[in-house]
């Protein structure tokens, strides 16, 4: 079973279960996919493919980091609240993302392999890891992680 055929049975299940939360994030995620799919000329009774998928639910994922981020500023945390119960549901759909130690370690290695030592390069050496650990780690961690390794 796909990602996309996951998310929609997991609709039905929170239907029945009376979870609101999950309910409306799982339909969010639908209206996503049938929006991408609009967007790269399919129709909407078409699948995403798990990578499109994952690409999608990481966008909701980072809307939802920002929001947090931003009613935080505001002091809402009745809305930090709801949405950091929306992006726990989103994050059971992700896959596991590389810890601090191991994206340090990737890039030492990185670092050694290329013999980058001029941060004048710190740009082009983001691009080649994060080619390398797309989808496996996440990008702001890959950057603080490579900022204090260049100092």
């Amino acid at each position: 079973m796909t990602l996309h055929e996951q998310i929609r049975e997991n609709i039905k299940k929170s239907m029945k279960s009376g979870d609101k939360i999950r309910l409306e994030v799982m339909r969010g995620l639908v209206t996503a996919f049938t929006n991408e799919l609009v967007a790269t000329a399919r129709t909407p009774q078409d699948m995403l493919t798990d990578e499109e998928v994952i690409k999608v639910i990481t966008r909701a994922a980072k809307q939802r980091k920002d929001s947090i981020e931003q009613f935080t500023k505001g002091d809402r945390m009745d809305l930090v609240d709801i949405e950091s119960d929306q992006l726990h549901i989103l994050e059971e759909f992700l896959p596991k993302l590389m810890e601090v130690e191991e994206i340090e370690e990737v890039v030492k290695a990185k670092i050694a392999e290329l013999a980058v030592l001029d941060s004048s390069k710190k740009g082009m050496f983001m691009a080649s890891i994060m080619k390398d650990l797309k989808g496996k780690a996440d990008g702001a961690m890959v950057k603080e992680v490579v900022d204090r390794l260049f100092v």
